[in-house]
């Protein structure tokens, strides 16, 4: 059962990281972005980058197949560079994983962000600090909780993806299939006791992740 057990495991490691770490630039980028500006349409672009947290997993993924499907322009030309399909790769399991942890590491984060008093920042600019100084010195150093909170709770949704990512990248072994997909298969195929061993590390993960977390928020309640 080695083998068989960890290879699921290295898989959602090898997609979740780089995920993770995509949707949590994208979010800084957008939450950033969005807490200092006032436009028309503002909700309209917030409630976008939301959507994909309150969307059943089956819209998402036909969403992703539709926008990155071989007759897609976007697939077009990947696999006109890359000779391959994006559909069913690698490349799709990180896409979804990305959709579907993007919009929660951003609320985490636009919240944070708004919490920081705009007079601080004000005068940081004031002083002459460009809005990349004025993010390092004065935002992030008063949010780096919330930050690093929902960098986990980030990676924690993208560990326990599985409707779009089955979807749009399938179940190849080794290659796709992680965690959440291989229980799926194991119950299925009535290899029960495989499924525990899967359930419990997956679980073990997100107690881990989710007790950081709470440890952050018990910190900021004694800093209050």
């Amino acid at each position: 059962m080695g083998e068989e057990f960890w290879t699921p495991i290295f898989v959602s490691l090898r997609v979740v990281i780089v995920a993770s770490v995509l949707a949590f630039l994208l979010a800084v980028l957008f939450a950033w972005w969005l807490k200092k500006r006032s436009f028309k349409g503002k909700i309209v672009v917030e409630t976008i980058l939301m959507l994909p947290l309150v969307l059943p997993p089956t819209v998402i993924g036909f969403g992703l197949l539709v926008i990155f499907g071989r007759r897609s322009p976007v697939g077009q030309w990947f696999e006109a560079v890359f000779n391959q399909s994006i559909v069913f790769s690698y490349v799709a399991a990180v896409i979804a994983a990305t959709v579907v942890a993007f919009p929660l590491i951003y609320q985490m984060l636009i919240n944070g962000f708004e919490a920081v008093e705009d007079e601080l920042e004000q005068a940081a600019r004031q002083m002459g600090a460009s809005e990349w100084k004025v993010f390092y010195h004065v935002t992030l150093p008063m949010t780096w909780r919330q930050v690093v909170s929902a960098y986990m709770l980030g990676f924690a949704r993208a560990l326990g993806e599985f409707g779009a990512t089955l979807m749009f990248a399938g179940s190849i072994a080794g290659l796709t299939r992680t965690i959440p997909t291989s229980i799926y298969i194991a119950v299925e195929s009535g290899n029960v006791l495989l499924a525990y061993y899967w359930v419990f590390s997956i679980i073990l993960f997100a107690f881990v992740l989710l007790s950081v977390v709470q440890r952050f928020k018990k910190m900021d309640r004694h800093s209050i």
